[in-house]
């Protein structure tokens, strides 16, 4: 007896193995957490309703594709702000003020130059550099080639490197 997607445990596991990748893409894709945790949790309420049609083995594939196909009927413009979650760092540190400056407006300048790309090279460069995937399963998940992803990322650096020197 093969397992289903219907069983509790295998739906737990499957949650379990793709939430937060899952989440993490939604992220990189709309640039809102809250909004990508939304996202997740319908598409998992959607596996849920539909465990009798989608394998254990497509259940990934599923998931990413609904996640994906809500968030793009939700977009309402092209050019969306990436907003990075502020967390606190220790006030305790060896380095000096200058130091600190300027890595404070090394980051200004990398968040700049990332919120600046056009989506698709933004999260072919967050899923690459953040996630550490590789260009095949950033292929797979965005249902491109790895061509086209290879062409995104090399596109992505290029803006970043103009974008860096301008500001």
């Amino acid at each position: 007896m093969s397992k289903s997607v219907c069983q509790e445990e295998v739906f737990r596991s499957v949650y379990n193995s793709q939430a937060e990748s899952l989440v993490n893409f939604m992220y990189y894709k709309s640039g809102d957490y809250s909004s990508a945790e939304d996202l997740v949790q319908e598409a998992f309420a959607k596996l849920w309703k539909s465990c009798a049609q989608v394998t254990l083995e497509k259940a990934k594939s599923f998931l990413f594709t609904v996640a994906n196909n809500m968030f793009l009927n939700t977009v309402k413009h092209q050019n969306i702000v990436l907003k990075f979650e502020q967390r606190g760092h220790s006030q305790l540190s060896n380095e000096t003020p200058q130091y600190l400056m300027e890595e404070a407006e090394f980051k200004l300048k990398l968040e700049t130059a990332i919120a600046a790309l056009p989506e698709g090279q933004r999260t072919v460069f967050l899923m690459n550099r953040i996630d550490k995937l590789p260009y095949r399963e950033i292929a797979e998940r965005l249902d491109l080639s790895v061509k086209a992803v290879e062409k995104r990322m090399h596109k992505a650096l290029g803006e970043m490197r103009k974008i860096s020197k301008k500001v």
